[in-house]
């Protein structure tokens, strides 16, 4: 049975081990930004690196990576980026590949930057999406248009609503909090924001999320409602014409949102 585990590191990013089989040794370690912290899991659990997977270039996601090659020399999967040298095995929108009895298959979602890609193993219903969508957000928009970050989330808005999500980074809260000032009377939302304050202040992980409750609540999916529009006029004094300009200016108004 399929087992993943957080391992918190610097402020708010998760590393992600995959163990496909908690009676075998071998795991695969998803965006380890930092090395020590996987030392030290595999260790204090007696475990062994089979694979590394890389969604994107950002330093935060790959800083650890050459320190474990030089401890596990193993594959690394990941996009063709020049910032990622490390990759073995390229990967591109719709290729798959096996790791041990896990199949996974590769989402591209640039925006967040280019050459981004997520992981998601469909017979698990599992997705690993680094800082593509985040449980109640979305990353800054780095590469690209407003569009095409658009598009890449509505690839991942469309797999099976119970999909879990695993993304990189701690930020629900806050990433919430926004979001109720965007819809503020959002019902799921302000349930959803309630059980994540509770969480927090026991110093609790929140995610998985699901992709059903990210349509529900999170405004980076939801550009297209009559409260996100309604909210962008209030900012920008005008409403876009179309969900993807939506979304961009969504995401430049979050991008200089005061800190909650």
């Amino acid at each position: 049975m399929l087992k993943i585990t957080s391992i918190p590191a610097f402020e708010n990013n998760y590393f992600w081990i995959i163990q496909p089989d908690p009676a075998q040794d071998t795991v695969f370690v998803v965006d380890p930004g930092a090395a020590q912290p996987v030392l030290d899991y595999l260790c204090t659990h007696q475990l062994k690196l089979g694979a590394i997977l890389i969604t994107h270039r950002h330093n935060d996601h790959i800083g650890g990576v050459n320190d474990l090659l030089t401890h596990y020399p193993v594959s690394v999967y990941g996009p063709r980026s020049d910032a990622i040298p490390q990759v073995t095995v390229y990967l591109g929108d719709n290729d798959h590949f096996e790791l041990g009895e896990l199949n996974f298959h590769v989402i591209a979602v640039p925006g967040h930057t280019w050459e981004h890609i997520a992981f998601y193993l469909p017979q698990q219903k599992t997705l690993f999406c680094g800082d593509a969508l985040f449980a109640g957000g979305c990353g800054r928009r780095f590469d690209g248009t407003a569009e095409i970050m658009w598009d890449s989330l509505q690839k991942l808005a469309a797999l099976p609503d119970d999909t879990r999500i695993y993304c990189a980074h701690e930020y629900t809260l806050s990433n919430l909090r926004f979001a109720l000032a965007v819809e503020p009377d959002n019902a799921d939302l302000q349930e959803r924001l309630h059980h994540v304050e509770q969480l927090r202040a026991n110093h609790q992980i929140t995610l998985p999320s699901i992709i059903l409750l990210e349509k529900r609540t999170n405004p980076f999916l939801r550009c297209q409602e009559n409260g996100a529009k309604i909210f962008i006029k209030s900012q920008l004094g005008e409403t876009p014409a179309t969900a993807a300009e939506a979304f961009g200016a969504l995401r430049a108004i979050k991008d200089t949102w005061p800190a909650r």
